[in-house]
């Protein structure tokens, strides 16, 4: 099969020949139609993310089941699928209770194993973690739900009651951020971007933004404070230590801190502001995925279109538009919107 390849950490990656996966006896093998490029497959490449080379990123996939192993019951070959980033073993009591994104035998492609960059890509646990698409969502679509947008649905959703007219604040507008915007928008909740871009804050209004502040024009949190009172709920999917902190002090009393962006080396030991935590009993929450089980009210709410994650996609390219995607996420200006690559592998 073809697949975008890095041979080491922060090595130029290339599409090449590349053996087939092995379909897994409790899994599938799915032919990749479209997979997101998303930052997180990024840290990866850069040696954040400790992943072993050489190495096949990408973990938001859609596409159609190729193979199916001997212990799987619920799938067919040709069937339409996604799955979640996070795959758990289906065996523990963490998956057992619902929540596999917390599963401490958990799969990824893109991480634990190769990924989605590629014309198929190997997924374990099939019966438990693929998740069937309805016949009129698109191949490209679906694909852009993925690591992003599914993670800002529970990211919005699974944390903290939310009423309509809540104000909901998410700092950093790109692929989660507009995911969360659009998703608090389209649930009553009147939404505060923040982002240091201003490219990215045109699309935040556009997706549903009532409110959008520039970050660095000024304590981004005093003015949401000034905005509202305070958030409700308040998102950081930019994940920064500044960022983290702000978010926190962007809420009202009680209010509801979800942490979204991945933070890595000094960032990640940064404390947050532990004084206003205790005396305004504020909760924080981390937010790592969404279940496989829980897809059904996210797929609900694209099909009716309440929700339309493709106006946020920004490009559709190959594999090699894959890498340049993944390369450019270097660059200090930030691109806006998500990027989904389609492979090709001609069906026999």
């Amino acid at each position: 099969m073809k697949a975008l390849l890095y041979s080491a950490i922060g090595a130029r990656p290339d599409v090449l020949d590349v053996p087939d996966p092995q379909c897994p006896p409790d899994g599938v093998l799915v032919e990749v139609r479209a997979t997101g490029v998303c930052r997180s497959d990024y840290h990866a490449w850069v040696g954040q993310d400790p992943v072993a080379v050489p190495h096949v990123g990408g973990h938001e996939l859609a596409g159609v089941v190729a193979a199916v192993g001997a212990q799987v019951s619920r799938w067919s070959v040709g069937d339409r699928v996604t799955t979640p980033f996070v795959c758990g073993c289906g065996r523990c009591d963490y998956c057992r209770a619902g929540d596999p994104q917390v599963c401490p035998d958990q799969t990824q492609p893109g991480f634990t194993g190769w990924g989605s960059f590629a014309e198929l890509v190997a997924v374990h646990a099939a019966d438990f973690n693929l998740v069937r698409l309805p016949d009129d969502l698109e191949f490209i679509t679906a694909a852009a739900l993925g690591c992003r947008f599914a993670t800002a649905y529970r990211a919005v959703t699974g944390h903290a009651p939310i009423t309509d007219g809540d104000w909901l604040a998410v700092y950093g507008a790109g692929g989660a951020g507009l995911s969360a915007i659009m998703i608090g928008a389209a649930l009553g909740l009147r939404v505060i971007a923040v982002d240091l871009s201003s490219a990215a804050l045109e699309l935040a209004a556009e997706v549903g933004a009532e409110h959008v502040i520039r970050a660095g024009g000024g304590d981004p949190a005093e003015q949401i404070n000034q905005i509202c009172g305070g958030a409700a709920v308040s998102i950081d999917c930019a994940g920064t230590a500044t960022t983290a902190r702000q978010s926190v002090r962007s809420l009202r009393r009680r209010g509801h801190h979800v942490q979204v962006g991945l933070l890595f080396g000094p960032d990640a030991a940064q404390a947050i502001p532990m004084d206003r935590v205790i005396a305004w009993e504020l909760s924080v929450h981390g937010s790592h995925g969404i279940a496989a089980a829980d897809y059904p009210d996210l797929l609900d709410l694209v099909t009716s279109g309440r929700v339309r994650p493709q106006r946020l996609i920004t490009e559709v390219t190959d594999l090699a538009g894959a890498g340049r995607t993944l390369i450019a996420m270097g660059d200090p200006a930030p691109h806006s919107g998500i990027t989904v690559a389609v492979p090709y592998r001609p069906t026999p």
